[in-house]
């Protein structure tokens, strides 16, 4: 099997800061010699911006033609497309453009909701608007400079996890038809396997493959402490691994995201192992 590692080391358009520094992180410290197999072959590319002035949007829609462009590679050349960025944005929009089908599910692991308007945000930080810009809510001329990309309908998105949201993000997730899965109603007496599946249920049918988005941060700090935004209250690891399964089991992952990464933030060095075994577990279950 072939694994192409697409790294974008940005963080708000800035080069290896802050979430920025993570993916050249994980590069240097072995992650491609870890994810090789004998039966693996393991290629990186990397994601630089040209030099000179830009504004953070200009930035990220140059980033996002390039990720388009290496993830549409990949596809091409039947490699899984692993992403490694700073941003969720910076992974999200340039893949799911590249993704092919018709009909498209995005499960989303992260602790905040990702789903504010530039209306709605207090902080004006783009990452926290890009779920919303995905479903076509905000951001539309941004995401038109991706011409092959549709909004993703709110009935194909399952945000997992989030437990970090402003009052007015949270209105707008209740009022849209996004399927919403809390740690809690992971542990909710069912098994995991059990309780996604009923979550899976309320896609809609015909998907031709899936979008698995994880900003690490997902994971409770006792675990990982992924970023300066870590929150309590987050899924344990082997339970995050439990739902790839459920999600590899019913649906065709067509790509993999590992963002929000800050190794500053992460005392304990456990980032590199997360992300090894998140990646072993999606290639497994492509494998069955």
């Amino acid at each position: 099997m072939k694994l192409s590692v697409i790294q974008v080391p940005y963080d708000a358009g800035h080069f290896g800061e802050r979430m920025g520094r993570g993916p050249l992180h994980f590069v240097e410290h072995g992650l491609l010699d870890r994810l090789a197999r004998e039966d693996r072959q393991v290629d990186l590319v990397e994601i630089r911006a040209s030099e000179g002035f830009f504004t953070e949007l200009g930035r990220a829609v140059e980033l996002q033609g390039q990720t388009h462009e290496a993830v549409t590679r990949a596809l091409v050349a039947d490699a899984l497309p692993v992403l490694l960025t700073g941003n969720c944005y910076l992974a999200a929009l340039g893949t799911l453009s590249a993704l092919p089908g018709g009909s498209t599910g995005v499960v989303w692991f992260d602790a905040h909701g990702d789903f504010n308007s530039p209306e709605t945000s207090g902080s004006g930080f783009f990452d926290g608007m890009v779920l919303a810009m995905l479903t076509g809510r905000c951001w539309s001329g941004l995401a038109a400079s991706m011409s092959s990309f549709k909004a993703i309908s709110d009935e194909n998105v399952v945000l997992i996890g989030a437990r970090d949201l402003d009052p007015e993000e949270e209105r707008l997730l209740a009022d849209s038809k996004v399927t919403r899965v809390s740690t809690e109603d992971l542990r909710g007496g069912k098994s995991v396997a059990l309780s996604m599946s009923g979550y899976l249920d309320r896609m809609s049918e015909g998907i031709d493959t899936t979008y698995l988005h994880v900003d690490l941060d997902v994971l409770d700090p006792s675990v990982l402490r992924a970023n300066p935004f870590a929150a309590l209250g987050g899924l344990e690891l082997d339970e995050l691994l439990e739902v790839i399964a459920v999600v590899g089991q019913r649906q065709r992952i067509g790509a993999v995201a590992l963002t929000a990464y800050d190794p500053v933030c992460d005392k304990e060095a456990r980032g590199l192992d997360v992300v090894e075994a998140i990646v072993d577990q999606v290639v497994g279950l492509m494998k069955a």
